[in-house]
């Protein structure tokens, strides 16, 4: 597989991180053909980058932004539940390597815990809209934390290692409800051996109908056939969520249910 990974100018945490891949990168690494790119565009405006740049596979590195400060490591899959307000396109989602999302988040919660940092999960959000499996790997939260030194460098070991790794074929599934972090999936990521990609949470459930939710399913690698719900973080929208997973005929589980149990 032909892997880009992707830094950008405008970006803070993205130098610091590209600054420790410039001497990690091999052009060959595990089974992948690797190269690196440093962008002057924000990543989320790199619409199309796959095509422009050859890949079957683009790994970014950037920037989590929130108001709340935590120091974090992160993964999540980008695309957009209803308007593109940060790139990618109306209601179209990437296409989600879940295994890899997998691996990457157990390889942070490994990390972060010496750091004082929160390893997380984020939500489905943002572009760029790309026709190939894509991921994003962040720093987090505010500039101090974007511009630590020890934190560029674990991503950046995070990333080499992902590369050198071959990811199981895990189970795969699309999570609904919860908030922007996702803790309640995360539980699932790290402790069974299912691989969440998509997650809408709950303040996106207003612009989820059948037609996202079958999107999110076929745009997981590999194909989902399972949608776990966070059934006390969908609030009024439980007997609509229910109703429309019914209809497509998607088996789902909530995030308490004890089959998670690896």
């Amino acid at each position: 597989m032909n892997i880009a990974i992707v830094c950008s100018k405008s970006d803070e945490a993205s130098k610091n991180i590209h600054s420790f891949l410039v001497g990690m990168i091999k052009p060959r690494m595990g089974e992948h053909e690797v190269s690196l790119h440093l962008m002057d565009e924000e990543s989320v405006f790199l619409e199309g980058i796959d095509k422009k740049l050859g890949c079957d596979f683009v790994i970014f590195a950037t920037k989590h932004q929130s108001k709340s400060g935590v120091h974090s490591l992160s993964v999540h899959i980008q695309g957009n539940w209803g308007e593109a307000g940060m790139g990618g396109k109306n209601r179209e989602l990437g296409i989600a390597p879940a295994g890899w999302l997998k691996e990457g988040l157990k390889l942070l919660e490994k990390k972060a815990a010496s750091m004082h940092y929160e390893a997380i999960q984020e939500c489905t959000h943002h572009g760029p809209y790309l026709e190939v499996p894509s991921m994003f790997v962040e720093i987090g939260s505010s500039i101090e934390e974007w511009n630590n030194k020890e934190a560029g460098r674990v991503i950046a070991e995070t990333i080499i290692e992902l590369l050198e790794m071959k990811i199981p074929n895990y189970k795969t599934a699309v999570g609904i409800g919860g908030i922007h972090h996702t803790p309640n999936f995360k539980k699932i990521m790290l402790e069974s051996n299912i691989a969440v990609g998509h997650v809408c949470p709950k303040y996106n459930l207003q612009n989820l109908d059948k037609k996202m939710i079958q999107q999110a399913l076929e745009k997981t690698v590999p194909k989902a056939n399972l949608v776990i719900v966070d059934w006390k973080g969908v609030g009024e929208y439980k007997e609509k969520i229910k109703e429309m997973l019914e209809e497509i005929g998607v088996k789902f589980k909530k995030t308490k249910s004890k089959d998670f149990e690896s």
